[in-house]
């Protein structure tokens, strides 16, 4: 028996992106595979890996390596191997799963098999934001694909836009998930000055280059700490070099930026655009942060109006909102509000909204066929208040 009060299930959580590096996908497949467990259900996740092959733990399968693959102004390290979606199948079946969960399901090409065969009730989730020139010439293709997933769902109402394009019927908004314990345990890293963290890949669209434009042209009395790695770095870096004032970290474990994130005064998230969802400003509430970020669609969803929002790419008014946020006494009961907040997208209860799902495509599905079922029923919405609503219907995590 699990804490949800019903029998366990074995999970196979799809993941199309490579463990070995950093990510938003990849980090919620980890993270809500280790919720799921604590409630007593049994997941593996399967997901390409650079380094290795085969079963890394119990837990984890590994169908090879990835390839970079542009999209959506980033590089995603998928797999495109039919073998490796073999093995993906392979390993579900061996594994005894009862139930699939793809995350990107139209990303190459992990999920395609699940979908092409139907063997298995499949729930799935939609992170991506921003819709392709060429998804038109797609859609008829993708739809078919979306008609063989029971239950739909999507990390924000930005996402669930991006994939209504892709996808006839419905698509439920539930949210990323944060890992509260990271941030409760870890130690306040040190800083002789107050600090201003940055956390993130190192791409243009991530607007590295907007706050440290904005830093080394201000006194701001403070010290910058750039968390991550990327395709920017190097030409960054020459432009920045390390100094008193900005710190390289490179990338870090978890543990490492939970520290880092706990020890600084502000997280600033300078993103251009092409964000679905806000995690990292969650994740910089929880750690007791102010936060300032760009006024993007998936960055207000996840504010709540807890964090200082200013024009993606303005340069002036980053600094100005970095000046008022370093130079303001702290407001402890804000900070308190911002975190208490930061604890409504716990992990937790995003696993239990999950096993709901699970239970409800397991329902209707049938060995081979195709077709699903609103989310919302699939979910356990009716008669039940379980978040607020929000316009169009969608729920948030309250």
């Amino acid at each position: 028996m699990t804490t949800d009060g019903g029998p366990a299930l074995r999970v196979a959580m799809v993941c199309p992106y490579d463990l070995a590096r950093p990510g938003g996908v990849q980090g919620q497949a980890r993270g809500l595979s280790r919720a799921l467990r604590r409630m007593g259900h049994e997941v593996v996740v399967i997901a390409p890996h650079d380094r290795v092959r085969g079963w890394v733990t119990e837990q984890v399968y590994a169908v090879g390596r990835s390839l970079a693959v542009r999209a959506n102004g980033s590089v995603a390290p998928v797999s495109v191997s039919p073998l490796a979606a073999r093995r993906a199948m392979a390993a579900a079946r061996d594994w005894r799963a009862e139930v699939v969960h793809l995350h990107e399901p139209l990303a190459p090409v992990l999920g395609y098999g699940f979908l092409l065969t139907g063997r298995w009730p499949v729930v799935a989730t939609f992170h991506r934001s921003g819709v392709p020139l060429a998804a038109p010439l797609a859609a008829p293709a993708t739809r078919w694909m979306c008609d063989r997933i029971q239950v739909r769902v999507a990390v924000s109402e930005v996402a669930r836009r991006t994939a209504a394009a892709w996808c006839a019927g419905g698509i439920e908004v539930l949210f990323n998930g944060l890992d509260m314990d990271r941030f409760s345990g870890a130690f306040p890293a040190a800083s002789k000055l107050p600090a201003v963290v940055f956390l993130g890949r190192h791409e243009q669209r991530k607007g590295l280059g907007v706050l440290l434009e904005a830093f080394s042209n201000s006194e701001l009395g403070a010290e910058l700490w750039v968390i991550g790695t990327g395709p920017d770095t190097a030409s960054l870096r020459a432009r920045y070099p390390e100094s008193d004032r900005v710190r390289w970290l490179g990338a870090l474990s978890d543990e490492e930026a939970a520290s880092r994130l706990r020890g600084a005064s502000v997280l600033c998230a300078p993103s251009l655009g092409g964000e679905s969802f806000g995690m990292v400003l969650l994740e910089g509430m929880a750690a007791r942060c102010r936060v300032v970020a760009s006024d993007i669609a998936g960055y207000r969803e996840a504010a709540g109006g807890h964090a200082v929002l200013v024009p993606p790419g303005d340069v002036g008014a980053l600094q100005g909102a970095l000046a008022a946020a370093l130079s303001t006494p702290c407001d402890s009961l804000a900070i308190e509000a911002a975190a208490s907040y930061a604890r409504e997208w716990s992990m937790d209860r995003l696993a239990q909204r999950y096993v709901e799902a699970y239970r409800g495509a397991a329902r209707i599905w049938r060995p081979g066929v195709a077709g699903e079922i609103p989310a919302s029923r699939a979910l356990g919405r009716a008669g039940t208040k379980v978040g607020r609503q929000e316009p169009g219907g969608n729920v948030g995590p309250r």
